[in-house]
């Protein structure tokens, strides 16, 4: 199920924010961190199955079944199998194992976000109305996702450090290890080791992949608005409201290969097993980690998680 990509952080209302946004500053401001932080506990299990996906650790067969033309095939284990084997290992609460940090990054987003867009606020912020003339109205999609880019690359900074302690404490399930054990000793860890530069490992693809999500979500919704929808359509302000947060799932499904590569530089060669061979060679950089992968097929591993093809044949393989 390739909707299963991750979006990047943001709202995905139309530019220029809805009525939350406009909200009483500091209200809305703590509102957004305790749903932020709702949002990332109750999804951690999902987003823990994916990473050890996306490593490549696949710790249960495959099963035969039929594809929908009645065709033998090989099905890895989806979300539900494979969670109940993580419950099985490490009991129900071994489904939230890097959660701290990963509430800490969430937080530090939010608040991120809030304070650079108070730092910077964008003056005369209106929506883009159906009056306005093409130019008009493109000059302002352009302005208000060139300062949502802003919000979202330095809150993305911000908040990588503890991104990357989330992802490395996660990843230790593959070789049951237990060297990222909280968030100070992880920090003293890190920057013992690999210094400062290894807080921000997969940085890079990280942020190439919020700004084409921008871009493209905006602009074609911008275009399929003042374009496609018709103004003598009765439901016309209806299918606006929406254009932009379908566009959204689209475009993440073609940025997911920036999600991916980011996640697997940020656990490469950190001395935890999900990040050598044979799950993954030591890479150079994130465009080695990329060619790679592509080379394999692999620019999209983890986008699904119901529905998980095997690359190995089935056709010899009997069906009970």
């Amino acid at each position: 199920m390739a909707a299963m990509a991750a979006l990047p952080p943001g709202p995905l209302s139309p530019p220029g924010g809805g009525a939350a946004e406009a909200a009483g500053p500091e209200g809305a401001e703590g509102l957004f961190v305790l749903l932020g932080a709702g949002l990332a506990a109750a999804s951690h299990p999902l987003l823990y199955v994916k990473l050890l996906v996306q490593v490549g650790h696949e710790p249960l067969p495959p099963t035969i079944g039929r594809n929908v033309l009645g065709r033998k095939v090989l099905y890895l284990p989806g979300f539900f199998t494979y969670a109940r084997h993580i419950v099985e290992v490490d009991g129900k609460r071994g489904l939230f194992r890097g959660l701290t940090p990963r509430l800490i990054s969430s937080t530090l987003s939010t608040i991120t976000r809030g304070s650079v867009k108070k730092a910077f606020p964008l003056e005369d912020m209106e929506h883009v109305s159906n009056k306005d003339d093409v130019k008009t109205s493109l000059r302002k999609v352009v302005r208000e996702t060139s300062h949502e880019m802003m919000m979202q690359c330095v809150s993305r900074v911000v908040s990588h450090p503890l991104h990357v302690i989330s992802m490395r404490c996660m990843v230790q399930f593959v070789g049951r290890e237990v060297k990222y054990s909280g968030v100070f000793s992880a920090i003293g860890r890190i920057f013992k080791e690999e210094g400062i530069l290894g807080f921000f490992v997969g940085l890079v693809p990280h942020v190439l992949g919020d700004v084409i999500f921008l871009w493209c979500c905006n602009l074609l919704a911008h275009f399929i608005n003042t374009y496609a929808v018709d103004d003598n359509f009765s439901q016309a302000s209806v299918i606006r409201s929406y254009t932009k947060f379908v566009m959204g799932i689209a475009v993440s499904m073609l940025t997911y290969p920036f999600l991916l590569v980011g996640d697997l530089m940020a656990v490469n060669n950190c001395g935890l097993r999900a990040g050598l061979p044979p799950y993954a060679p030591v890479f150079a950089s994130w465009i080695h980690c990329w060619r790679y992968l592509s080379a394999q097929g692999q620019l999209f591993r983890g986008s699904s998680l119901l529905f998980r093809r095997a690359s190995i044949p089935a056709a010899s393989f009997p069906i009970d």
